[in-house]
């Protein structure tokens, strides 16, 4: 290479750096504040993620601790006071239907009701809580409602969550066994135990009910 070859490579590559440098003192600090940003936000996220487990876990602890009290009443009242301030908007209606299910053991039934009436009505409450508790009123108040209503109430349950599905049909099969409807109840107990979303123990008691009743029993490969 000719000393003029190497004198203007010295001065191309000079040029280079100076541009460079140009370039990092006018727009460095938006690269600066870029890495900046996206370190913060990762160490952000993280330190949200273990707030919220934090306080997932000590949900979870209070629960189990509520639920070590010896009378039931006491554990119902310990569940409702447990702080659900950080934790999913389903928590405080979970605790309402474990306040009500431990209410019913302390006969206090009317307690129970009206924690589960709240948890039906609010339309905020996520589908299966309502669902749920409004399962667990119909059961509750079977001697002061109707066999209609119960029905009505049992039927308005289908078409959500598959488990609680197939509890209100084993209800309404009840119903039909309550009116003398022997016929209509083993038709439905056989759909029970030929349901793929059925429980072991839910196409047991369907099984048993339909030999209760002298029906037979429809094999569920259609023999």
């Amino acid at each position: 290479m000719s000393d003029t070859d190497s004198f203007i490579e010295e001065v191309t590559e000079e040029v280079r750096r100076d541009r460079m440098f140009a370039w990092v003192k006018r727009y460095g600090w938006m690269a600066i504040a870029a890495v900046l940003l996206i370190v913060g936000a990762a160490a952000f996220n993280e330190y949200s993620k273990a707030q919220a487990t934090a306080k997932a876990q000590a949900f979870g602890d209070s629960v189990l601790q509520a639920l070590d009290l010896d009378a039931p009443s006491e554990r119902a009242e310990a569940l409702m006071a447990i702080n659900v301030e950080g934790t999913p908007e389903s928590a405080q209606s979970l605790l309402a239907l474990l306040s009500a299910k431990e209410w019913v053991e302390a006969d206090r039934e009317d307690d129970a009701i009206t924690l589960l009436q709240a948890v039906s009505d609010d339309a905020e409450v996520p589908l299966v809580y309502r669902q749920v508790a409004s399962f667990k009123l119909l059961a509750l108040q079977a001697s002061d409602l109707s066999i209609q209503e119960r029905s009505l109430g049992y039927q308005a349950l289908i078409g959500g969550n598959p488990q609680l599905r197939v509890l209100a049909e084993e209800q309404l099969a009840l119903l039909d066994v309550e009116q003398g409807n022997t016929k209509e109840a083993i038709a439905a107990f056989n759909a029970i135990v030929q349901d793929t979303e059925a429980t072991a123990g839910q196409k047991r008691r369907a099984s048993q009910l339909i030999v209760a009743l002298g029906g037979d029993l429809v094999s569920t490969n259609g023999e």
